[in-house]
């Protein structure tokens, strides 16, 4: 399970770049995930935040960052082996219903299971569910904000008539409501119900309580794990009744930003069962080589994987409990998280 994946701006950029130099598309659609492909092939479902539609057509949200990518590039998931995407986010609609339409479209051409975006707020609030050695798993995507954390016009979001994301703008009743109706209808029909969040305060390390809330509810409603993105920082990881919690996953493939202050990320593994708890545990990496090698994550080693855990053990902290791998008595004397800058440039 990784998180944030933006395959166009930058990294479209990128692309062309190479193109240009003479590096044909065959070796480019793979590069990009190339470093972590390892972890995406063992797994028997590989699953990303994907923050941008996949279209040429569209005008363009009133809002801060506009975020697609070619359609043609939707072969660099497939080449990196991703079986699944959530659409639960800020970028789904930047290009409107057209971008939007033609995302399920690419998606669907790709054999791609999607969730968590559509043409109508019913369709964005659809799970995906599938099926792996007779275990049905269910996903479902929410995007939601508190102020004053929402920098977002309202258009990003799913209505009746309207393409976007599922989730509620601004109100924490009607996204505990949308939540609890569509968890409690996904519990019934599968074996593990896992939600993917789209929230909290974009470049914090520190978590808000309406991502607390909404992942406890959902783990008291019957969810066997909680995924969350957006802030495109590593936040910690609860282990809440039994049901890990990973409040942030950071950035993945991510062309949105150039070269990021923070580089550290992770993939969370999960290995689940129609009875008893799921087992999880954190994989490091860090998200880029700039410029060598930019938007390549890579495994961490030696070192540079120690210091990486203790980082991700020291901030979950601040949480009463998370997973045994991240005991901070096991992590003495890393360095902490750095100091949060400003996320201009994310999106």
């Amino acid at each position: 399970m990784g998180g944030d994946t933006t395959l166009g701006y930058n990294l479209e950029a990128h692309f062309d770049q190479q193109l240009e130099a003479g590096v044909p598309k065959k070796w480019l659609y793979p590069l990009y995930f190339a470093g972590v492909k390892p972890i995406l092939d063992a797994a028997d479902i590989a699953l990303v935040n994907l923050e941008c539609p996949f279209t040429d057509r569209g005008e363009p949200l009133e809002k801060n960052f506009n975020f697609r990518a070619r359609p043609e590039l939707v072969r660099i998931l497939q080449e990196g082996s991703v079986d699944l995407v959530t659409c639960a986010n800020n970028h789904v609609a930047d290009y409107g219903r057209e971008g939007v339409e033609d995302t399920i479209a690419m998606l669907e051409e790709a054999g791609i299971a999607h969730f968590g975006g559509g043409l109508t707020l019913a369709q964005a609030r659809r799970p995906a569910i599938l099926e792996r050695h007779g275990l049905k798993i269910g996903f479902i995507g929410h995007y939601f904000q508190a102020a004053p954390d929402m920098k977002e016009p309202r258009g990003v979001l799913a209505a009746r008539d309207r393409a976007g994301a599922a989730g509620c703008y601004l109100d924490r009743d009607c996204i505990r409501r949308m939540v609890t109706r569509d968890v409690r209808e996904l519990v019934r029909q599968v074996d593990v119900a896992i939600p993917y969040f789209h929230w909290g305060h974009e470049g914090s390390y520190e978590l808000r309580d309406y991502q607390v809330a909404l992942a406890h509810l959902c783990v008291d409603l019957g969810c066997k794990a909680v995924l969350g993105a957006h802030p495109h920082r590593v936040q910690a990881v609860e282990v809440y009744k039994g049901a890990p919690i990973f409040y942030s996953l950071a950035n993945f493939v991510y062309g949105g930003i150039k070269e990021p202050s923070d580089r550290l990320s992770m993939i969370a593994r999960l290995r689940v069962s129609r009875a008893g708890p799921v087992e999880a545990d954190v994989v490091p990496i860090n998200i880029t080589r700039w410029p060598e090698a930019p938007f390549q994550p890579y495994l961490l080693e030696g070192e540079e994987r120690r210091n990486a855990m203790g980082r991700i053990a020291s901030l979950s902290k601040a949480v009463p409990a998370t997973l045994p791998q991240l005991d901070p008595r096991l992590w003495p004397d890393v360095p902490g998280p750095a100091p949060a800058d400003s996320s201009a440039g994310y999106g």
